[in-house]
């Protein structure tokens, strides 16, 4: 919800910052891993207990999250390669810092709280899926009430104010109903898919072969119309068929 309405906002207002990093040489590669390296920190800064530190953190991590793709786009950077490096990264990050919250809520009484940060954390890795794989497909899974940006305002929240448990039942019960939005969203539109138009090559509809038929058939068809097989070779007539030969 809050990447679609004010994520291309605040790209746009940390748009200079990223100018500059992108004037300084610093590559969008190094940005994502960055802040990969910030979510390790930031894990274990939750995982000992120091949460004030750990919601710096969690801004940092969000924050080199944003600047990555404005500098791949702003310096002609822009990638699959890139695109892939960041999705996994955000991955590896989100597992980071609700691991460290897991660990955290371990030597906070009920053990069982910890399996609280692990179910929000597979229901993210799935509705992260869902919309990897509708892609995949064609199709358009975004939205939900609880997308990566939501998670990482929550998750500030919930250390700013000591507040992790209930912040996390409610992350559990937003990310499980997104994670069901975007499965019945997808399922919809996976009903009516968009077709993919192919083009007719000499009534061959395929667009593998239309691009291998030519390699393929050129040395038959040259042999197939030197010797007039094909109809395109003129026939010679006999001389005493022509307008102008001699009796």
């Amino acid at each position: 919800m809050l990447d679609r309405r004010w994520r291309h906002g605040v790209e746009r207002g940390l748009g200079p910052v990223g100018g500059a990093l992108r004037r300084l040489g610093i590559p969008a590669d190094a940005l994502t891993v960055f802040g990969l390296l910030a979510s390790v920190v930031t894990a274990f800064l939750i995982a000992s207990g120091h949460l004030g530190w750990a919601v710096l953190g969690v801004i940092v991590a969000g924050v080199s999250d944003l600047l990555d793709g404005a500098i791949a786009r702003g310096s002609g950077q822009a990638s699959p390669r890139g695109a892939f490096f960041d999705s996994v990264s955000d991955r590896v990050s989100d597992a980071l810092l609700l691991g460290g919250t897991a660990w955290y809520l371990l030597g906070q009484g009920s053990p069982y709280l910890s399996m609280l940060a692990f179910a929000v954390g597979a229901c993210s890795m799935l509705i992260s899926y869902e919309r990897a794989r509708a892609e995949s497909l064609g199709l358009d899974a975004r939205g939900g009430l609880m997308e990566r940006a939501e998670r990482f305002v929550f998750l500030s929240v919930a250390f700013a104010f000591n507040i992790v448990v209930p912040i996390l039942w409610i992350m559990l019960v937003l990310t499980a109903a997104t994670a069901v939005h975007r499965f019945f969203r997808v399922y919809r539109q996976a009903a009516h898919p968009p077709r993919v138009h192919t083009r007719r090559v000499r009534g061959v509809r395929a667009a593998d072969d239309a691009l291998a038929e030519p390699r393929a058939a050129a040395p038959l068809r040259s042999w197939w119309t030197a010797r007039g097989l094909d109809g395109t070779r003129t026939r010679r007539r006999h001389p005493s068929m022509r307008r102008n030969s001699r009796p």
